[in-house]
């Protein structure tokens, strides 16, 4: 699941989800549903990257998946 390669990010860099939610302009709502299961839009997904300053690559699915 994208949301937990996210938290992971998040506690690397000592950041939280309200942080986040503030940097990209996303609602904390997006983000809980995220955090549910809810699969992110592209344009999302490239804000929270763009946040956290990593690669689109960090988020592909084939490193999701082992």
């Amino acid at each position: 699941m994208l949301w937990k390669l996210i938290q992971k990010e998040l506690k690397k860099q000592g950041m939280t989800a309200y942080r986040l939610s503030k940097i990209t302009g996303l609602s904390q709502n997006t983000l809980q549903n995220y955090k549910h299961g809810h699969e992110p839009s592209f344009s999302n997904v490239v804000k929270i990257a763009d946040a956290l300053g990593v690669s689109l690559d960090e988020f592909r699915s084939d490193k999701r998946n082992g």
